[in-house]
């Protein structure tokens, strides 16, 4: 038996709030005079209370936890995770969290495109080595995508992201829109992103979301056809790269070394004791990364199929839903799912009745023949598509990645 122990919050200074408990493992969360929010794990030891000497474990209550993570700046939610299934078969499901339409639709982009970091006279230039599939947000910017080699990208939003400085000198830039088609551009593999990316070729550029006064702060994860996974940040202005096949699952706040500590609490739990069930990022991160690996490894790649949506179905937020003074906490609008074996590229909207793929195998990606083509999902991705609908897309000139003038 679990018993739950309420810690008391105390002030200790002005720029540090603490959570001592009276036993077992303790979490404590500091808010240092930046507002950067660092979780530290720490474990004490039991006293010799009534309920140790009858057996029972006594735990500082998680629910704190929560409380204190969401403190801090608004952010949007999404939720990312890769299952590894027997036989080669992995699966990348993502969910796509925003506050309001985020125009989004699908588009074919094939070998040969030449593309620009949309920054000014000094961008990073090159020519698409791949042919993608991509999901867009506000047609200025590639947010979800998966390449003709098993390559996916995915971003989401990251409040604790700092990007370094531009001056249009020295290193090429690169628009924070064009992020992802860079890496699906370029790479078959997360090894060979990485090993590229760590050479930091370029300068990431943000500018703010489209129709609103903020700036684009979002991560980047990665995974391909043989399980592999990166997640890459830009912390204080410096890149950070964590490159493991153990990296399943990525959400936003806080930072991703953070969320592992975080996950590792609830680890020595167990999810089949008690799993965390708010809709904020550590909690969403804590459940899909106990269920992604807690569903059966089914040979079968459509019950596989169907687990892995599952998981992403149980990290989403509810359409609609508002929750009062939480700005960061906003309504899945759509979903996507894709298996790497298969190259199946699945879409799902919050309003339509359907979930559709787009078959890669099935497209012509060749610079001599391929064409740009978009399949229009319509406001809020309300147009309904069913089956394999590679076959729906319609030729259309290319969106330009928003950047800065010049």
């Amino acid at each position: 038996m679990v018993l739950q122990a309420w810690c008391d919050w105390h002030l200790f200074s002005a720029n540090k709030l603490a959570v001592p408990c009276g036993g077992g493992d303790c979490l404590r969360m500091a808010l240092d005079r930046s507002g950067t929010r660092r979780a530290h794990m720490r474990t004490l030891k039991f006293a010799k209370t009534p309920f140790a000497r009858h057996g029972f474990r006594l735990r500082a209550s998680v629910l704190t936890l929560s409380v204190l993570l969401a403190v801090g700046g608004a952010a949007e939610a999404c939720t990312r995770a890769v299952y590894l299934g027997p036989n080669g078969n992995v699966i990348t499901a993502r969910s796509m969290d925003w506050k309001s339409d985020i125009l989004s639709n699908l588009w074919i982009l094939p070998r040969g495109m030449a593309r620009s970091g949309e920054v000014g006279p000094n961008s990073i230039k090159w020519t698409s080595k791949y042919g993608s599939v991509v999901v867009s947000g506000y047609d200025v910017s590639t947010t979800d995508g998966v390449n003709e080699k098993g390559l996916e990208a995915n971003l989401l939003w990251l409040v604790e992201s700092k990007y370094p400085p531009f001056d249009g000198k020295g290193k090429p830039g690169l628009t924070i829109a064009a992020w992802a088609q860079y890496v699906l551009d370029n790479f078959a593999t997360v090894d060979e992103a990485v090993a590229a990316l760590r050479g930091e070729p370029f300068t990431i550029v943000t500018d703010n979301v489209p129709g609103e006064d903020r700036l684009t702060t979002v991560h980047l994860s990665l995974s391909d056809a043989s399980g592999d996974s990166a997640i890459i940040e830009y912390i204080n202005g410096k890149q950070v790269i964590h490159h493991s096949r153990d990296f399943q699952v990525m959400t936003n706040s806080p930072t991703f070394d953070q969320q592992l500590a975080l996950n590792a609490y609830w680890k020595q739990i167990g999810g089949t004791v008690m799993l965390p069930g708010t809709n904020r990022a550590s909690d969403r991160f804590t459940r899909a990364a106990f269920y992604i690996n807690a569903i059966p490894k089914s040979e079968d790649p459509d019950k596989a199929l169907a687990a892995v949506f599952s998981v992403i179905r149980n990290a989403s937020v509810p359409y609609g839903i508002t929750t009062p003074g939480e700005p960061n906490i906003s309504s899945t609008r759509w979903r996507t799912v894709f298996d790497h074996k298969r190259q199946l590229y699945f879409f799902e909207s919050a309003l339509t009745p359907n979930t559709f793929w787009v078959d890669l195998k099935k497209i012509d990606f060749t610079r001599e023949t391929g064409k740009v083509k978009m399949l229009d999902l319509g406001p809020n991705q309300d147009h309904t598509f069913s089956g394999e609908a590679s076959g729906q897309f319609a030729d259309h000139a290319p969106f330009r990645f928003l950047g800065l003038p010049g």
